[in-house]
């Protein structure tokens, strides 16, 4: 083929795409397989890699991800991206639309939306191309992630139809909560940390560094806002109408998610259909949005400083149930913190079943003050698990107040409570069964030995039955023990013992937060590896040595004293060491010394280096990081969007502010 068909052929496999990604995520009309569309899309791959020169930056292949960005650079809006303002008061509203017929002096329509639970952009389309996304930033400026918002599948990359040429449209980014949900049992399974809600996740998700990360993550969107029209449709309801049949993923008025009326009593009901039909959306919302529809009119209403007067926000209380509350029940964990959870009459909240409820400590109990069989009132607003937050004392049954324990509920042990803690702790921490299999869940994880082929289930069994008593027992497992053990084939048994191997390769700084210290994270454990440099020298620490260390608090300090001061964990440490975990840190060779004693910290986003690579550059240079800036400080690096209160204190301090060039040129000399 010459090149002029070859540039056809790949704008048909583009186009064909692009339709078929429209009728899969917007319209859900899907078209042809996922295993036709799959072949469709490496055939335009294959031509896009043989012929870069013709391959279009709004591809359907973008959507993949791939681009490493360093930083995300700030750029202006053109059309200010106002916030709105918000009321939990019905009564606001009814006084806010009154204000705007009095305003205007005529009949006004207003449009009622679903205030999306998500991260707001701005995304700008020339000659029906997707050129630009900007976060809301400050208002005036936001963040270019275009790169991240081209993987999200529901956002058209080419429009059709008859659209402008240059306009704005936005809306909201958010993860759907069966996306979420999959996220966090990946998480789980990987034993990494969950995450809190969906909100924060996809915002957290779009200002990830590596686009196809941000692919995997399976965001969405809504666009309701559009701008730069010029009058061509009188007001905001039909912009939004008009706007999907350019391929925008839009408010459905069949499904109530968008909606006119000329009347109070219209918004009225629009709030009250949502406020209780919200739980059955596949997404979080937290309110309603209103406004005044004619273009016109929201013109002639204005702004103020901060918000449009023709629009205003309705936020939902926090969704809250009643329900029985039919035990507590404790549970111990890895450190041997007790957690008491409540076991209820199960109830629905938020689109699911809700059946446990956290308690916290003996102090959330006490505050509560619980009696067995009350009725309480659960919340589930930002948490994982739903929290009690109060007991409706007009159902009470009984005085039979809920006592905290003081033993440890799997072997037996006085509970333990030091002074200025929140937790109750077993201290036997050698013989208390979830203690002991939770740390060795925690030693094998991913962020420490990395040891695949293990789950929770196999672990409890390999304990229950004697094979190991502790983490250091992984390394004397045989293949005829793995056999013995049921559902473990040979394959499984070799990749087990290859991967137990394998992790005697990990870096000490792992090790040592493998080894489940209270107290001691993945960040805590990576200063001390780089202040100590050897297991041997972290061990013969004193207090006054500990304390030092950037980030090391009396708290920490006192917990590694107790730990290494323990003859059991000094022999675990010595079995470890014996069997061939990495005991001493990976030495630097050393660019210079030019820093040597210096603490430094960074702040903002940089032209030249990535934040991983600055941090790289300071400790090759003999220099120490610093999370945040104290009269420790010696250097503060800069860099844009840096936040006032740092710079602030920073300058309050003394501390000598350097650029990224003026870092540059230091480290050259």
């Amino acid at each position: 083929m010459d090149n002029q068909a070859i540039q056809a052929k790949m704008a048909q496999l583009s186009a064909s795409l692009h339709a078929h990604n429209h009728a899969y995520y917007v319209l859900n009309q899907p078209l042809i397989s996922d295993y036709e569309f799959d072949i469709l899309l490496k055939e335009l791959e294959t031509l896009e890699s043989q012929y870069p020169a013709f391959t279009d930056p709004n591809s359907p292949t973008k959507r993949v991800g791939g681009d490493l960005t360093k930083k995300f650079e700030t750029k202006k809006h053109r059309f200010p991206m106002l916030s709105l303002s918000n009321s939990y008061s019905e009564q606001d509203i009814i006084d806010w639309a009154e204000r705007c017929q009095k305003a205007l002096q005529e009949a006004s329509e207003f449009v009622c939306e679903l205030k999306y639970d998500g991260v707001a952009i701005g995304i700008q389309y020339q000659n029906g191309q997707m050129s630009l996304a900007l976060t809301r930033g400050d208002g005036e400026q936001g963040e270019d992630v275009t790169t991240n918002v081209r993987t999200i599948r529901s956002v058209p990359l080419n429009l059709h139809g008859s659209f402008p040429l240059d306009f704005e449209i936005r809306g909201e980014i958010f993860m759907p909560q069966h996306n979420f949900d999959l996220l966090n049992q990946q998480r789980e399974a990987q034993g990494e940390s969950l995450f809190a809600n969906p909100r924060n996740t996809a915002a957290g998700t779009l200002k990830l560094l590596d686009s196809k990360e941000v692919a995997k993550r399976g965001l969405d969107c809504y666009l309701y806002g559009v701008h730069g029209l010029n009058n061509q449709v009188s007001g905001h309801f039909e912009a939004v109408q008009e706007a999907k049949s350019w391929g925008f993923k839009v408010p459905d008025p069949a499904q109530r998610m968008i909606e006119k009326t000329n009347s109070i009593d219209g918004i009225m009901d629009f709030i009250h259909y949502w406020d209780t039909q919200r739980a059955h959306l596949p997404f979080d919302i937290d309110g309603v949005v209103l406004k005044v529809n004619s273009y016109a009119q929201q013109t002639e209403l204005g702004l103020t400083a901060k918000s449009p007067r023709w629009a205003i926000a309705y936020k939902f209380k926090t969704q809250q149930v009643e329900t029985l509350l039919e035990a507590v029940h404790y549970q111990v964990g890895r450190t041997g913190a007790i957690t008491p959870v409540a076991y209820l009459m199960p109830v629905q909240l938020g689109g699911t079943t809700v059946k446990r409820a956290s308690l916290h400590n003996a102090d959330q109990i006490q505050k509560l003050d619980l009696c067995a069989g009350d009725t309480v009132q659960v919340e589930k607003g930002g948490e994982i698990i739903p929290k009690i937050v109060g007991v409706n004392l007009n159902l009470r049954r009984s005085e039979n107040r809920i006592v905290f324990i003081d033993h440890c509920p799997e072997c037996g042990s006085v509970l333990e409570r030091q002074e200025g803690e929140a937790q109750h702790y077993c201290p036997n921490e050698l013989g208390c069964r979830p203690q002991v299999t939770g740390k060795i869940l925690h030693f094998i994880s991913r962020k420490a030995l990395n040891i695949d082929g293990l789950g929770e289930e196999t672990v409890e069994m390999m304990y229950a039955k004697g094979l190991i008593k502790n983490s250091l027992d992984l390394y004397s497992l045989t293949f005829d023990q793995l056999l013995s053990m049921e559902r473990m084939a040979e394959k499984s048994a070799n990749n087990l013992l290859q991967s137990i191997a394998a992790s005697k390769n990990i870096p000490f700084e792992r090790v040592l937060f493998g080894l489940g210290i209270r107290f001691v994270g993945e960040t805590v454990a990576k200063k001390l590896a780089q202040a100590f440099g050897t297991m041997e020298a972290l061990q013969a620490a004193t207090l006054e040595e500990l304390l030092l260390v950037d980030e090391i608090g009396d708290k920490i300090a006192q917990s590694l004293l107790a730990y290494f001061s323990n003859p059991s964990q000094q022999d675990y440490i010595t079995g470890l060491k014996a069997v061939g975990l990495q005991m001493e840190a990976a030495q630097k060779t050393l660019t210079s010394n030019l820093l040597e004693g210096k603490i430094c910290v960074i702040s903002g986003t940089f032209e030249a280096f990535s934040r991983d690579e600055l941090k790289e550059l300071i400790e090759l240079n003999g220099g120490k990081l610093g999370s945040s800036v104290s009269a420790k400080t010696h250097f503060l690096i800069a860099g844009a969007n840096m936040g006032p209160a740092k710079l602030q204190k920073a300058t309050d301090l003394g501390v000598t502010l350097l650029s990224e060039n003026d870092f540059i040129k230091m480290i050259s000399q």
